[in-house]
């Protein structure tokens, strides 16, 4: 609870920097609140106090047990990196910037609340936390017509889906008659839930769907990801998705639990479609944005396939995955975003020829590509692994079989990057990033390559 507490601080000073003129110490100050808040939430790994706030017992509304404070400490590490790049990206709009920093924090306490949510009002508020602050920053460019489209086509598919979730709480509550996850587990453990309950889970799961862009409710999902600002795309494509399945898998592995076996065949169905237009979609994009979008897609996909797995507690394969994921993604877009500034586009074509003009930048983009396509020794592959062998281990062969062979399709379009950079010829333009993009990209290759090698020391944790 703390955690969230002080994140809600961190938000009020960057409201209030704007009216003290202290943009320039702005950055710096998130940084080290961040790095105090990852140790705070950390430190209370082999606690279980209950949760309180004024004295007033809050155990009815959240819950912080190790899954919420893993997750958490994900949550804070993406947004750290975010918010490094975001000195640069911002450089130029300053007088914007205490705005920008402020929807974001925001963006991260919704987050935060969907990992530890145990009541589905706070579900419903962190959901709109998190969404609402990603509108506004997705049509954050105002002359930006793309940008513009992008933050309405968000806006106005987030608020149906939200319209699903709301009516899908009130039948589930008019059934169990409670909002708390445990009372509706019991409910449900008693064996007399009735089709109001049934119809209010397939609401609600559907409204999950279109947050995590899950198909048939993706349609979104690209063009947001291509008409948003780089770096709120990289934002969108880890914290929000992250955010998204962190929540979905605790609802499903807590109050509906025992009707796994009546929502599951959807669930599949959902996970098999994801997966296949997902990559085979991905196959046929020239923009970078729009390959990563159904890239998520796809991986949207292989989360779903842990979440098929919750009888056997799928929640350390997915944890592991997002991380995974998460930091190969934000050190793609680390590396994407200058050279988007200094090539000034936003095709696959802009990577053409760096592996002659910064052989660095372009081994490190190789290693994220290929953490993404889930290569080994890469963390990717790890995370690919563990989930797959969780759902072999629940007996779901076919599903696992179709997941690799989707794997092995996704390899071709992360490697349309890494061909472009080795084998086009190069031109006279050369994308240096600066020093806090090189530490960004230098965070990732590490944690990217020693995930993928040495593992025990995460998974020990948890």
């Amino acid at each position: 609870m703390n955690t969230l507490i002080y994140t809600i601080g961190l938000g009020l000073f960057c409201m209030l920097a704007e009216i003290l003129n202290l943009r320039k110490i702005l950055i710096p100050v998130i940084l080290i609140g961040l790095s105090v808040i990852f140790y705070i939430n950390l430190s209370g790994w082999d606690i279980n106090a209950p949760v309180t706030l004024a004295g007033m017992d809050m155990m009815h509304m959240m819950r912080v047990d190790k899954y919420a404070m893993g997750f958490s400490a994900l949550a804070i590490f993406i947004s750290a990196m975010i918010f490094m790049m975001s000195y640069d990206y911002y450089k130029n709009e300053q007088h914007y910037i205490s705005d920008y920093l402020t929807v974001m924090v925001f963006a991260l306490v919704g987050a935060l609340v969907l990992f530890s949510y145990w009541n589905l009002a706070m579900l419903f508020l962190g959901i709109e936390i998190l969404s609402i602050s990603m509108y506004i920053m997705a049509g954050s460019r105002k002359y930006d017509t793309r940008s513009n489209e992008a933050g309405f086509k968000y806006f106005l598919m987030g608020a149906f889906a939200s319209g699903f979730l709301l009516f899908g709480i009130a039948l589930i509550y008019g059934a169990s008659g409670s909002f708390e996850l445990g009372k509706i587990a019991d409910y449900v453990n008693m064996g007399n839930a009735t089709p109001m309950f049934y119809t209010g889970l397939i609401l609600m799961m559907v409204a999950f769907f279109f947050k995590a862009s899950a198909v048939p409710f993706h349609f979104w999902s690209p063009d947001v990801y291509q008409g948003a600002p780089a770096l709120i795309t990289a934002m969108m494509s880890t914290l929000v998705k992250v955010a998204v399945f962190g929540a979905f898998y605790r609802i499903m592995s807590v109050s509906f639990f025992s009707a796994f076996n009546e929502y599951s065949f959807i669930l599949a169905l959902v996970t098999i479609a994801t997966l296949f237009l997902g990559n085979l979609t991905a196959l046929a994009q020239d923009n970078f944005k729009r390959m990563l979008a159904y890239s998520g897609i796809s991986h949207a996909g292989y989360m779903l396939l842990a979440i098929l797995s919750l009888q056997l507690d799928a929640s350390s394969p997915l944890l592991f995955y997002s991380i995974a994921y998460s930091i190969a993604s934000i050190g793609a877009f680390a590396i994407a975003i200058p050279v988007f500034f200094f090539m000034k586009k936003e095709s696959i074509d802009a990577f053409n020829g760096l592996g002659k003009k910064n052989p660095f930048l372009a081994a490190a983009l190789t290693v994220f590509m290929l953490s993404l396509a889930g290569i080994p020794p890469l963390a990717g592959f790890l995370g690919k692994y563990y989930i797959f062998s969780k759902a072999m281990e629940r007996g779901l062969t076919t599903l696992t079989v179709i997941a690799v062979i989707n794997s092995i399709i996704g390899i071709y379009y992360y490697l349309k990057v890494v061909v472009a950079m080795y084998t086009q010829p190069a031109d006279d333009i050369k994308p240096e990033p600066t020093p806090l993009y090189w530490a960004v990209i230098v965070t990732s290759l590490l944690l990217t390559i020693l995930l993928g090698i040495y593992p025990g020391g995460l998974l020990s944790l948890l």
